[in-house]
């Protein structure tokens, strides 16, 4: 590509986002001009926005362009000068003319310059009705030149940097305040708050080495003050002076050291609380990075809700309500989806057509209002409605029609029990098939998306006044409010958003419904999961302890999972897990905790799916209280060595599924030290890590005459023939390569090795 080549293209890409922050002022203020044709700001704005664009694709030479910019911004001018007066005709026309100019600043959209001449002469109808039938279309005005030094707005892209654009252009490329904005690529963005979120984790394993400082201190404090008494006793029972010197020397020794101690103390708690003070502001300034106003998810929404609305003959106007919310962009992106579905669901079923509220003593406009607002992490939406709410004896006689409950139960239920129904799939209080609903394809799509997010949605109504979503979803999807419990002797955590609940259960209040467990919990039964068969670990209930149980939600069902131990509630920091793994039954992502251990966060929904698996295939085990199961039968030790935390992790859980005792080293000097203090009956190491590789490990494990027969097992993502044989003429017994590794050629190795974990 040419020099000449590659600027057109920047400036028809900056052109296209010149377009597109100005079809959005544009729609927005033809949308108040609908409702308030004289409003003098407004139709400066349009005014404004027209003519920007006019000049814009003159300088890049979209004739197109330039024609429709031109006649949009003679019938705005002339709106202002009083010569028109704004009617829903003209703001259709010029409604249509921004979809047009969006559409001729797109890239790869082919027709849109053939629809240019029938717009043109409908404008100039609308303007000019009688000269429309004689005068031809406004002409095409010829374009300027591509100038050689183009405006500070119109800057290439820079060549070295593809990725990255500075810019000073209005609405999107533009931050508050007139900053100037960077386009930065969403891969580093998460790059930059993944490392940053571990920053932060990092700095709080300082805490375990400050408070050893502080014990330090307090037991040379207590042996200061011993030898002080022994001195005052050696004094009294008249000691030699030369023991005395010696003691008063070394009284003087141990204060130089309780001085150096003192400070080395203070100087790491400042360090320590500096640390966590920058790390913290790393990582909100890097999650502030990833923040968009709420307002970024409603481009275009008002123009949908109005067109609708006409379309289906009823004036509909959209009321928003914390447009400056900040939430993640890729929360933002979405929620775009299910908000598009609830609008159109609200101006589709909610409002009534204008006679119909003229007769309930409403104005015959409707109106749908959306309100975004913080709270405790969460951003909390209500989208409401004044139409006519819910038909509960229409939505009572569907549910018996489709045979979703008998009709003697239906007439018993609650308006909360009865609304559950409309997030069943398939499910539509519409008997015929519109372009706008009627297909089934309804609240349960928005349900499914919004717990995607990890969110949760609740609707209520008023009959004759409306309906009202009330949803939650996280601010982010990089943090996530969550339930740290114990299963198996490790850490797992469920995010806040499926609790119900957490209870205490006695073992005397658990009982036997249709073959499975449940206990009673506010006049209805809960049924009763153990945590430790659906995650594959080990049970460790004690006989006589109550059931630690956490309660989930999954639409009107609730279920009891059992745990061992509730941690606490954490605010965790996701990290994704490595994609080579594919997806991990019952797990969608990892945390650390502020010790640096590992937490895995639970799939909740695909938990549930694991409870209805074991259900339709009779395996759900009953939750036994002797504890007794597996005790006293010594369990074969697995040592894993390497590097990474996700390889590293993932085989300590797929050894400790199978029944082995697990230990891990970071590194093969880690691994060593390990090896020489503790009993192993498997060594598992990576090769390429640092301070002591793998081969040196295998090495000085077979140089050691307690160590010689220990089975070892190398797994390296190295699959070389070179390679596969370093390892084993070094001594090992078994080399597996990662690039082929699964579960079960792992498992069949270390079987093979040295048999069961109990064999």
């Amino acid at each position: 590509m040419t020099p000449e080549q590659m600027r057109d293209a920047s400036l028809l890409e900056l052109f296209s986002l010149e377009a597109e922050a100005q079809t959005q002022v544009l729609s927005a203020g033809l949308m108040a001009l609908e409702r308030n044709p004289a409003q003098p700001d407004q139709l400066e704005a349009c005014m404004r926005a027209a003519h920007s664009l006019k000049g814009a694709a003159r300088i890049v030479g979209i004739d197109a362009g330039v024609s429709v910019a031109h006649v949009m911004e003679d019938c705005l001018v002339a709106a202002q000068e009083g010569r028109l007066l704004l009617r829903a005709e003209h703001i259709d026309a010029l409604l249509q003319g921004t979809d047009l100019l969006m559409r001729i600043a797109t890239p790869g959209e082919q027709d849109s310059e053939a629809a240019v001449p029938a717009f043109l002469a409908q404008l100039a109808a609308l303007l000019d009705p009688l000269a429309a039938a004689t005068v031809p279309a406004v002409p095409v005005i010829p374009a300027m030149p591509v100038v050689q030094a183009p405006p500070a707005e119109f800057a290439p892209v820079s060549e070295a940097e593809p990725e990255t654009v500075a810019s000073r252009k209005p609405g999107k490329r533009t931050g508050e305040g007139g900053e100037r904005v960077l386009r930065v690529t969403a891969d580093r963005l998460n790059s930059l708050l993944d490392l940053s979120s571990k920053s932060l984790v990092e700095t709080q394993r300082l805490k375990p080495y400050l408070a050893t400082l502080q014990r330090l201190k307090r037991m040379h404090g207590q042996g200061m003050r011993a030898l002080d008494g022994l001195k005052t006793q050696l004094e009294e029972s008249g000691q030699s002076l030369e023991v005395l010197d010696a003691l008063a020397q070394t009284q003087q020794l141990l204060g130089e050291t309780q001085r150096i101690l003192l400070q080395q103390a203070a100087d790491l708690d400042e360090f320590g609380w500096q640390a966590s003070q920058r790390a913290q502001l790393l990582y909100d300034t890097a999650l502030a990075c990833r923040m968009r106003p709420f307002a970024d998810v409603l481009t275009g929404q008002s123009r949908m809700v109005r067109d609708l609305g006409r379309s289906l003959g009823k004036p509909v106007q959209l009321v928003v309500e914390g447009e400056k919310t900040q939430v993640d962009r890729d929360v933002l992106e979405r929620l775009e989806a299910p908000l598009t579905h609830l609008l159109r669901n609200a101006v589709d079923h909610g409002i009534e057509l204008p006679e119909r509220r003229l007769l309930a003593g409403k104005p015959d406009e409707g109106t749908v209002r959306l309100r975004a607002s913080h709270q405790a992490g969460l951003l909390i939406l209500e989208l409401s409605d004044d139409g006519a709410g819910i038909d509960l004896e229409r939505l009572r006689q569907s549910i018996v029609e489709r045979a979703l409950s008998p009709a003697e139960t239906v007439a018993q239920m609650s308006e909360a029990e009865l609304l559950t129904f409309l997030f069943l799939p398939g499910f539509s209080l519409r008997d015929t098939v519109t372009e706008v609903s009627g297909r089934g394809v309804g609240l349960d799509a928005v349900q499914h998306m919004v717990r995607e997010l990890r969110g949760s949605i609740e609707l209520t109504q008023v009959a004759g006044q409306g309906c009202c979503f009330h949803l939650e979803v996280p601010l982010t999807l990089s943090v996530v409010r969550s339930l740290v419990v114990e299963v198996g002797g490790e850490a797992y955590a469920f995010p806040l958003a499926h609790i119900e609940r957490t209870l205490e259960v006695p073992a005397e209040a658990i009982v036997q419904v249709e073959g499975r467990q449940h206990f009673w919990h506010e006049d209805r039964h809960i049924g009763l999961v153990a945590a430790s068969q659906l995650l594959n670990r080990p049970s460790a209930q004690d006989e006589g302890q109550g059931l630690q149980v956490v309660v989930i939600r999954e639409r009107d069902q609730l279920y009891g999972v059992a745990v061992e131990r509730l941690v606490g509630e954490r605010v965790l920091v996701v990290m994704p897990l490595d994609p080579r793994l594919g997806k991990i039954q019952d797990i969608s992502a990892g945390a650390l905790l502020d010790d640096g251990s590992v937490v895995l966060i639970i799939d909740v929904e695909d938990l549930l799916r694991s409870v209805d698996k074991l259900l339709s295939t009779g395996r759900l085990e009953r939750i036994e209280r002797s504890g007794k199961s597996g005790k006293g039968v010594p369990r074969k030790r697995v040592l894993v060595v390497d590097d990474s935390l996700t390889v590293r992790e993932l085989q300590r859980k797929l050894l400790g599924n199978r029944g082995y005792e697990v230990a891990v080293a970071v590194d093969g000097m880690d691994g060593w030290n390990a090896l020489r203090s503790e009993d192993f009956d498997l060594l598992i190491t990576d090769i390429d890590m640092p301070r002591m590789d793998g081969i040196e490990l295998v090495t000085l494990v077979r140089r050691d005459h307690r160590l010689q027969s220990l089975p070892v097992m190398v797994v390296s993502y190295k699959d070389r023939e070179e390679d596969r044989r370093r390892g084993l003429d070094a001594g090992a017994d078994y080399y597996l390569a990662k690039a082929s590794f699964h579960d079960d050629a792992l498992l069949d190795a270390v079987v093979e090795l040295i048999g069961g974990a109990q064999g």
